[in-house]
């Protein structure tokens, strides 16, 4: 197994090295996070945490306060291309977890594409986390790999205590919850359909918008990802 060191970020040289992979992550005309802005941010207690393999950084997760002291917010978390299959990205997550309990900070909220079945899995299946909030359009007009569709997002809520998360995180598998699937099967490859036939991944995207603020309207909450049948399951 490779020998992975999860830490948080130290000096300027490690911290222009998370500006430079989300530049090679997300691609071109996408802004990241600058280097200053992360040193400041973990100095006035948030989180700049990294993945290394063999020295280098190979995946950083970023959070910060907010207003509720229990509650932190999770603004980026990537992985680079040639690091994937080390599930770096569900380990930093709970390194994360970790982190915010030793603290004192409960949760952890943070948004994803609601479309790419990918984050999906990670977030809402293999984390644990839920959501009952959807917003449309957030950041606007986005450039790199979110170019030409609305940058719809889910806003996830990570409650670290809930007895799903903590199983998650001791590595045991969690069954299904209970719960309806919305009609809405996610693209396999987003980027590829994307690429393939934008019109599709438009139509795409505002069936899912439609389904999900429909059941949300009704009370429910998104509880889990089939990650077989690449569906949502709201309860």
């Amino acid at each position: 197994m490779t020998d992975v060191t999860f830490r948080d970020l130290t000096g300027m040289a490690e911290f222009r090295a998370a500006e430079a992979l989300q530049r090679a992550v997300w691609g071109a005309g996408d802004q990241p996070d600058p280097a200053d802005l992360m040193m400041v941010i973990q100095a006035e207690g948030g989180l700049v945490g990294g993945a290394f393999v063999g020295g280098q950084l190979m995946g950083y997760v970023f959070g910060f306060p907010t207003r509720d002291p229990q509650v932190q917010h999770s603004h980026r978390l990537a992985v680079l291309d040639q690091a994937r299959g080390l599930g770096l990205g569900v380990r930093l997550k709970f390194y994360q977890r970790d982190w915010c309990l030793a603290r004192g900070i409960a949760r952890v909220r943070w948004t994803f594409d609601p479309l790419r079945a990918l984050n999906a899995t990670l977030n809402i299946h293999r984390l644990g986390a839920q959501s009952s909030r959807y917003l449309v359009d957030y950041y606007g007009e986005m450039a790199g790999i979110n170019r030409g569709l609305a940058s719809d997002r889910l806003l996830v809520d990570w409650d670290l205590a809930a007895p799903r998360v903590a199983a998650r995180a001791r590595g045991e598998d969690v069954p299904l919850p209970e719960g309806t699937a919305l009609p809405v099967e996610l693209p396999e490859d987003l980027d590829a359909l994307i690429a393939r036939d934008p019109d599709r991944a438009g139509a795409l995207r505002l069936t899912l918008r439609d389904a999900v603020q429909e059941a949300l309207a009704k009370g429910r909450r998104i509880l889990d990802f089939d990650k077989t049948s690449r569906r949502y399951l709201v309860g």
